[in-house]
């Protein structure tokens, strides 16, 4: 399904100080908002992925699920600076006629709020219901209920931090590392520094899966191969990455993510924390090492009116993708209690 695009004319202001002169913002949705558009359910996406709910979160936007359009007006806007058809650095700059590629103005989670507030301005959504957001997801979904903290009845955060840690920055800057080995990366063309993407790729899937994950499910099948099932495995989860995404858009969203501090300006993270007023539902994984369980817990006492729960998962952090039936049994009852 192809998304739908909110053009907005006017210069759009970014935190750091550039402006990017006009915005796309490639959205989609699913259901009917119903009259007094009380049902609208946002979900703010991560790192890679796209609008389109249905296609990365398996098993969650169907009939009887948390994310039911028959109940639900689901809406999922793409992050700026993504590859999927919100203003990014693909997108040609109207300045010049040419992509931006490497002169993308950088950017903040911030920024991707404002542009998601932007939106919901232009569906004439005004009260939102439930707002969701996973890894980086969560990343927007907690700022945005900081910001508008009147705006949302429910928020759900899933395996997320109202700060990046300096390990999670550590992350994101070993994956740039491999980006600017890669000698071609920087160079004006669509393709540039797509082998260290793919390394990129490789390194950040250690830490979405864990051991546990790669010791389940990448075993070899024969004594001694010439060729490990795990070696295999990184390289076909690096080359699939090339194929549906760039180098350019991966690094500056990276960047992006290591700026988030909702209590930049806020009085630190606690006092910000404290003006979220939506119910809230704090979803640790257990083996995440990315945002482990301990950080969850106090991620979950910092918000005023937060319970917490806890998803049993050998998939590391990519376990809010995999243990979807855990995650309904959880989010569903939460979403629908009055």
């Amino acid at each position: 399904m192809e998304p739908r695009i909110f053009h907005s004319p006017e210069p759009f202001v970014l935190e750091q100080g550039g402006t990017l002169p006009e915005l796309r913002i490639a959205y989609h949705t699913y259901g009917t908002p119903d009259a007094r558009r009380s049902n609208v359910v946002w979900v703010c996406h991560a790192l890679t992925a796209n609008s389109e709910v249905a296609d990365w979160w398996p098993h969650t936007v169907e009939p009887g699920r948390f994310l039911d359009p028959e109940r639900h007006f689901v809406v999922c806007a793409n992050i700026l600076g993504s590859h999927y058809g919100t203003t990014g650095p693909l997108h040609p700059d109207p300045r010049t006629g040419k992509p931006y590629y490497g002169d993308f103005p950088p950017f903040t989670i911030r920024d991707m709020v404002r542009a998601h507030r932007l939106l919901a301005d232009a569906l004439g959504i005004g009260r939102i219901d439930t707002l969701v957001g996973s890894s980086v997801g969560g990343f927007q979904a907690v700022e945005w209920a900081v910001e508008e903290p009147a705006q949302f009845r429910k928020l759900i955060l899933i395996a997320t931090a109202a700060k990046a840690s300096p390990w999670s920055i550590a992350i994101d800057e070993t994956q740039r590392m491999a980006i600017r080995a890669d000698a071609s990366f920087g160079e004006p063309r669509d393709d540039a520094g797509m082998a260290g993407l793919a390394a990129a790729r490789a390194i950040g899937l250690l830490t979405y899966r864990g051991a546990r994950g790669y010791d389940l499910t990448q075993q070899d099948r024969e004594t001694a191969p010439a060729v490990h099932r795990a070696a295999t495995y990184q390289q076909y989860q690096g080359e699939k990455l090339c194929r549906r995404y760039n180098a350019y858009s991966y690094y500056a969203i990276l960047d992006a993510f290591d700026t988030h501090d909702v209590g930049r300006g806020r009085g630190g993270v606690e006092a910000a924390l404290g003006r979220i007023e939506a119910d809230t539902l704090t979803v640790g994984i257990s083996t995440d090492m990315i945002f482990p369980p301990e950080q969850m817990r106090t991620l979950h006492a910092q918000i005023p009116r937060s319970r917490y729960a806890e998803i049993e998962s050998a998939f590391g952090h990519d376990g809010f993708l995999v243990e979807y039936e855990q995650l309904d049994a959880l989010l569903r009852p939460f979403m629908n209690e009055s």
